[in-house]
């Protein structure tokens, strides 16, 4: 397992290795000692699937705020995605600013979203799967977010606002601006 920093600290690219024959392949996509061995300690609580059925669709950006705050294990079993990571921690010296990666059923990668952090993605393919794991269980009440198309975030999504398909939350989320992050850099 490859594990790859990124400029906004705390966000990590991982790349499992895959064992292929002529039977198809093995992969271990989780490892606990591995992600430990790169500031990754806490356990997973809930796994989830989405499934997205066109391109252009965009879920997030979002967040759950303490006590039930949740980082994030995100995968592509089938298709493609812009996967988003926005650091929203006050006093953060990466405020404000983004990573942006492409996850695949081809590519392999995974991405780690730390506690802090707003997510979301858009699809690139029609038919898209997305396995994550998540630190603490969906809790409605502590769920946030902001709005995935705030220019200030200058995120390059592959879809306009008038392309995209969002649901009416994901499109009703306030700005960074507007936002009084209940996170907290170091805390």
């Amino acid at each position: 397992m490859q594990v790859e920093s990124t400029p906004v600290q705390g966000v990590l690219i991982v790349t499992p290795k895959k064992h292929g024959d002529e039977r198809g392949f093995f992969s271990e996509t989780f490892k606990y000692s591995q992600l430990a061995a790169h500031g990754v300690g806490h356990g997973w609580l809930q796994d989830n699937h989405s499934m997205s059925g066109k391109r252009g669709t965009v879920r997030g950006l979002h967040f759950q705020a303490p006590p039930r705050a949740q980082a994030k294990l995100i995968r592509v079993v089938s298709g493609a995605i812009l996967d988003v990571a926005v650091d929203i921690r006050k006093g953060s010296p990466t405020y404000g600013r983004h990573v942006a990666i492409e996850l695949s059923s081809d590519n392999w990668r995974q991405l780690y979203v730390p506690v802090g952090m707003a997510h979301g993605f858009c699809t690139l393919s029609d038919r898209v799967e997305v396995l994550y794991k998540t630190s603490d269980e969906y809790a409605p009440e502590a769920e946030g977010g902001v709005l995935w198309c705030d220019a200030a975030l200058g995120i390059n999504w592959p879809v306009s606002r008038s392309e995209a398909t969002v649901n009416a939350r994901d499109a009703a989320w306030q700005t960074l601006a507007e936002l009084d992050s209940p996170f907290a850099f170091g805390g």
